[in-house]
This record gives C-alpha cells, sequence and structure tokens, in this order.
C-alpha cells in the first residue's frame, strides 16, 4: 500500500488514538472509589510513571498530528485564537462549576493547557515553514531544533536556578522552581490550593515541546513514502525516543506534574508506538470493524471532556440520603448502593468508572449518528 495522507484527508487511525485516549481519560478520572483503584489507572505520587500518566500527553501529541492534516494551521488568525479562545473559556467553566467562587477559582487546567499549546504551535509552525516548495522533511528538522531548545532551556531553569529561600535543583512538589513561580503569579488559584500546580505556568513550556513532537510524527505521515515504511518510522522514532526518555531520566526524572523534558521524550515515543499500531491496523490493513466506538469518541472529544466533567460535578453537588440516614453524593449513592455490593472493591470502582464511560457514549452515539460533531 503506498497511499499518501494528504492535508484534506481525515486519518481513522488518528480518530481511534483519539478516542482510546479519551476512553482511558474517563475511566482513570471517574473510579467508583478513589481508595479502591488499581495501580495502573492511578497516577505516579512523583518521580516516575504509570499507564495514566500518559493519557494527558498523548492527547497534546494528538493535537500536534491533527495540526498537519488540517487547512486551518495556515488559514486565519482569528479562526485559530477563536478555537483558542473556546478551549481555554471551557476549561475555566469546568474549573468554576458549579459554584464559581471568584477567591479559589483554579486558572490552570488542562484544557487551558491545550488551548496555550495548540495557539503555541500554530506559531511555531506557520514561522518555520519556509518559503518556496513544501519541504516537509526541513520542516520536521526545524521543529526539531525548538523541541530541543525548549526542553534544555526548560531542564536548565529547573535544575539550575534556585529559588529565593530554597536551593538550586529542588524537584519537589513545593520547592521546585515551577511551583513557585505559580504560587507567586496565582496564590489560591491552584489545584485543591496546594503550593503547585499539574498545569502550571513554568511546566506548561515543555508540554509545548509535546505537541511539537505530534507535529513533527503528523509531517512523517503525509511524507511521500510507502505505508510501511511510516510505521517502521513511526516505531522506530517512538523507541528511540522512549530509550533518550529514560537516559535523560537519569538526571531530570520522569514526572508528568513537573513535565520533564524526560517525560516529554517518552511518552512521544510511547504516542508514537500506539499511532504506529492504529495507523497500521486500520489503514495500512484496513481492519476497521472494531474501531468504530472509538471513532465515535474521538470524534466529538473535546465535548466527551466536558460533558464527563460536567456529569461527575453534578453528580458530587446533588446530595442524597443513604438508608441510615447519613447524607452523601449522588456520585457516592450509586457507587455503594449499585456497584458495591455485587463485586470487590476495585472491580467495582473500576466497572463504575465503565458505566460512566458508557453513559457518555451512548450521547456521543447519538450525535455522530446526527453528524453533530462540535469543535471550538
Amino acid at each position: 500500500m503506498t497511499d499518501i495522507p494528504s492535508a484534506q484527508r481525515r486519518l481513522m487511525s488518528l480518530d481511534v488514538f483519539r478516542g482510546l485516549t479519551m476512553a482511558s481519560m474517563v475511566i482513570v478520572n471517574n473510579p467508583g472509589d478513589w481508595g479502591a483503584v488499581y495501580a495502573p489507572l492511578l497516577h505516579a505520587e512523583w518521580h516516575g510513571w504509570t499507564p495514566t500518566d500518559l493519557v494527558f500527553p498523548f492527547f497534546l501529541f494528538i493535537v500536534g498530528v491533527a495540526m498537519t492534516l488540517s487547512k486551518g494551521t495556515l488559514g486565519p488568525w482569528g479562526r485559530i485564537l477563536r478555537r483558542t479562545a473556546v478551549i481555554a473559556a471551557l476549561g475555566l467553566f469546568l474549573a468554576g462549576f458549579p459554584r464559581f467562587p471568584l477567591a479559589t477559582w483554579r486558572l490552570p487546567g488542562v484544557l487551558q493547557r491545550i488551548a496555550v499549546c495548540y495557539l503555541a504551535a500554530v506559531c511555531i509552525f506557520r514561522a518555520t515553514v519556509g518559503r518556496g516548495a513544501r519541504n516537509d522533511l526541513r520542516h520536521a528538522f526545524r521543529l526539531g531544533c525548538w523541541v530541543l531548545g525548549l526542553l534544555i532551556g526548560y531542564a536548565a531553569v529547573m535544575l539550575l536556578i534556585p529559588v529565593p529561600g530554597g536551593g538550586a535543583g529542588d524537584l519537589s512538589p513545593a520547592g521546585n522552581v515551577g511551583a513557585f513561580i505559580d504560587r507567586t503569579l496565582m496564590g489560591n488559584h491552584l489545584w485543591q490550593r496546594r503550593p503547585w500546580d499539574p498545569e502550571g505556568i513554568l511546566s506548561t513550556v515543555p508540554a509545548i515541546g509535546t505537541t511539537l513532537l505530534g507535529v513533527v510524527t503528523g509531517l512523517w505521515l503525509r511524507a511521500e513514502v510507502a505505508a510501511s515504511r511510516r510505521v517502521v518510522g513511526l516505531v522506530g522514532g517512538g523507541v528511540a525516543l522512549m530509550v533518550l526518555g529514560e537516559i535523560w531520566g537519569l538526571g531530570f526524572p520522569i514526572n508528568k506534574s513537573l513535565w520533564t523534558s524526560s517525560y516529554v521524550l517518552f511518552t512521544a515515543g510511547a504516542a508514537n508506538v500506539v499511532l504506529a499500531a492504529c495507523y497500521w491496523l486500520i489503514d495500512v490493513r484496513g481492519w476497521k470493524s472494531w474501531a468504530k466506538p472509538f471513532v465515535i469518541l474521538g470524534r466529538n472529544a473535546i465535548t466527551l471532556f466536558v460533558l464527563s466533567g460536567l456529569l461527575t460535578k453534578v453528580l458530587i453537588t446533588i446530595k442524597v440520603a443513604m438508608p441510615n440516614g447519613t447524607a452523601t453524593s449522588l456520585y457516592r449513592y450509586l457507587f455503594l448502593t449499585i456497584h458495591a455490593p455485587l463485586l470487590a472493591p476495585k472491580n467495582a470502582s473500576l466497572v463504575f468508572a465503565f458505566t460512566h464511560l458508557l453513559l457518555l457514549f451512548g450521547v456521543l452515539s447519538l450525535m455522530h449518528w446526527r453528524r453533530v460533531f462540535l469543535r471550538a
């Protein structure tokens, strides 16, 4: 097969990869009981990684890949800025819902980071596209230089610049440079009012690198080479990035909350490998029947994210009486009365998360059937 994906063609494998990522996000974010969760479905406590730590960087990586397959990336700035503003506004809305407390309203967040990374990646993509005939390999090289600069610069700041009242190279939750910047600029507007935020200001810089590595992969996917060579390139590049990430991690540990440079390389490598598998199965071998549910989830990814967040917050906000007369959230009530009596604690918690996903899948299936695709 030598079919060449063009900037106008929508890759089904990318939709499936996005859908798999979003399904994972819903499952890990909505257990029935946070005290009964299988270890792979929890984030690493600090340094290190679990499968859950791959979810967010995978989505940013996908944003980068999709940029190369969209005309909008080189389109009017108004559309790009509008999309950025809508995504950020949705993130701020979710952070404040349902009470919108002005004194502690969280300013950073997942959607806010996606918005910033998207805008920054578009700017860098357009600035490095070059003049004359399109040359994706040269473009990819220039983007790679940007990534390297961002990651080295971030590592230098985190490891060499001392925090006032502390020393240089402190990578603890409260003692690192990024946490100091977040506390100084945003005060009580951080995640759960902690002294650090996993989507803070400084750590957004290497997250832009994650998005740009997705762009580089997208340029490779549209290169005029045989599909089999694309797969080999994705796997080979992915494994190389994972190895480099592990090596860099010896001095600057893999850490999702700090979004360390080693974490960027490792997760982008893993994303390449997973995308290669999806691309080979779907676009090369043509095995598509299994993938339809993930296409449905992937085509309305932002809608799924917002609906999932709203559903969880509504269920937590509504209070109901337990049989013993005590009050609890509707979220907790549904778990304790429906799921917990039937299964062991961790299995019940996992089934609750899948129930949450299936409910949302039903909504998105109806939207897909009616050809309703909500985009920023």
